[in-house]
């Protein structure tokens, strides 16, 4: 496939990077709101096509697929300008500011019979698929709890676009979308969702608590902040056994990223770990799932299909309702 990235931040620079250290899929083009952005860029990353405009970038005849990587308070747009072109969508986590956006952006793909895929890159990694499997074949038996958490000191020093509510900023879009994706995955959904939290001087989310429940019975116990480094660890734990994601004595192992999966179980001393291949990548694996469903002529994922993305969409904005934030617009 050959990818067109659509910004030149921070996350489509590790995009890139894995895509070209893992698989055998094309950067072909690189669209930028100016001109010297695309070109450092496209220098970056040997990225012949550079593209000033992302007006640009879409109509370029030879991008199969965009990837969307602005600010969250842009994904409709861009999603909505790519798909205009005929171009399938990789739009980068939180798939857009709310619900409604999200709908509107899977209904245009759905019309036009193109590829949609929210870019929450944690749901295709190989040690997800382990816990997938841990859950089919009932080796937890009845899931209780999930706990999972992620924060990182990212505000107040850190990117502008976190504080600022026109850009929808705050923690919960970026960082406690992990949390809440993994527990909706974990539990089959949710019935009932409680959220407590704190906000910023400007009106975004500093950090937030929440505790869900789940279809299945279990409950989820979560956090996120962009104010401090938290364990950044996670755990599901069921009637037989237990699982436990990453590491709080190992930066490297983060539960959300290529990490060690672990098992315990019974009242016997009865465990067994799994290991990643490597910890230096893992955007990859998502841009892979998108080459295979294309390929097979899919429009969406199995492994994180359009309901479940606006299911998640819709239970961050019970959160947000619950705290008083809203985003200019809204």
């Amino acid at each position: 496939m050959r990818w067109g990235i659509l910004g030149t931040g921070y996350i489509a620079h590790a995009f890139v990077a894995a895509l070209q250290a893992e698989t055998t899929q094309e950067v072909y083009a690189v669209g930028s709101r100016t001109a010297e952005s695309a070109a450092s860029f496209g220098e970056e990353f040997g990225i012949g096509r550079r593209h000033e405009g992302y007006e640009a970038l879409v109509a370029d005849d030879g991008v199969d697929i965009v990837y969307v990587a602005s600010p969250h308070s842009e994904h409709l747009a861009h999603a909505r300008l790519a798909l205009d072109a005929g171009k399938h969508v990789l739009v980068e986590k939180a798939f857009a500011r709310n619900a409604i956006e999200t709908r509107a952006i899977l209904d245009l793909a759905a019309e036009r019979g193109l590829f949609a895929q929210e870019a929450m890159w944690t749901r295709f990694l190989p040690g997800i698929d382990v816990v997938r499997q841990c859950l089919e074949e009932g080796l937890l038996g009845e899931v209780k709890a999930v706990f999972a958490d992620h924060g990182q000191p990212l505000w107040p020093d850190g990117p502008r676009r976190l504080w600022d509510p026109a850009l929808a900023g705050g923690a919960l879009l970026d960082l406690g979308i992990y949390p809440m994706s993994f527990a909706h995955f974990v539990l089959g959904g949710f019935s009932h969702i409680t959220a407590a939290g704190a906000l910023t001087a400007e009106g975004v989310d500093e950090w937030d608590d929440i505790h869900v429940t789940g279809r299945n019975g279990g409950h989820g116990h979560l956090h996120t902040t962009m104010a401090a480094r938290t364990p950044t660890v996670a755990s599901v734990i069921g009637t037989a056994g237990r699982l436990e994601l990453g590491d709080p004595d190992d930066f490297l192992c983060r539960w959300y990223a290529p990490s060690r999966v672990r098992f315990i179980g019974g009242d016997e001393p009865n465990w067994a770990s799994w290991e990643p291949d490597s910890r230096t990548h893992g955007l990859h694996f998502q841009a892979a799932e998108a080459a295979r469903c294309i390929a097979e002529g899919r429009t969406e994922s199995p492994l994180l299909p359009h309901a479940e993305t606006i299911a998640i969409m819709t239970a961050l904005d019970e959160v947000r309702a619950q705290l008083g934030m809203t985003y200019p617009g809204e």
